[in-house]
């Protein structure tokens, strides 16, 4: 694996909510079907979590599974990892139909913070954030491109690709400039 390199080299902005990059970060997307022989034994392996509910995500320390879709589990990790923890679940499903990727480079991570760290994510994302509980994973949308999102440690996480992380920047930090809070 080669050295990380972040996104947008730790880019943030402090506006009402503050909005940084958080990245590099290891992911790795897993697809099996539930109930694969050894899935919760390799998930466990990789990142000492559990296996998610539908649409939760669930984290140990620096480490994190979120429920993506039926058959897909998102891993965060940190990133000097990922080449372990795919060599381990690749043992633990052997013989098991599944596919193991690393993700790392292909994302971007951000963090929003701050009491109205809510209201960023508001002006983006056509979801309920009144609803949005602790742990929930949410595949949405940050204006026009794909994310996901959860709440933890007084602020929120997102995931974008890459390739737009100079756009999900913007969007941030436009959402987060001082007198525009809803």
């Amino acid at each position: 694996m080669s050295d990380p390199v972040s996104a947008l080299s730790g880019a943030s902005y402090d506006g009402f909510a503050a909005v940084r990059e958080i990245g590099p970060l290891g992911m790795i997307t897993l697809r099996a079907k539930a109930g694969t022989p050894g899935l919760e034994a390799a998930v466990l392996a990789a990142t000492g979590c559990g296996l998610p509910e539908v649409r939760r995500i669930v984290r140990q320390g620096t480490r994190a599974v979120g429920w993506m879709s039926p058959d897909e589990l998102l891993l965060v990790l940190p990133y000097a990892d990922v080449a372990a923890a795919l060599a381990s679940i690749a043992g633990a499903l052997q013989g098991q139909h599944h596919l193991a990727v690393d993700v790392s480079d292909a994302r971007a991570v951000f963090r929003i913070e701050g009491a109205k760290a809510d209201q960023v994510l508001r002006k983006l994302s056509p979801v309920d954030f009144d609803q949005l509980e602790p742990g929930e994973l949410r595949r949405s949308r940050a204006a026009q491109v794909a994310a996901a999102f959860w709440a933890d440690d007084g602020g929120f996480t997102l995931v974008c690709f890459r390739s737009v992380a100079g756009y999900v920047m913007g969007l941030l930090s436009v959402s987060a400039r001082p007198g525009s809070e809803l």
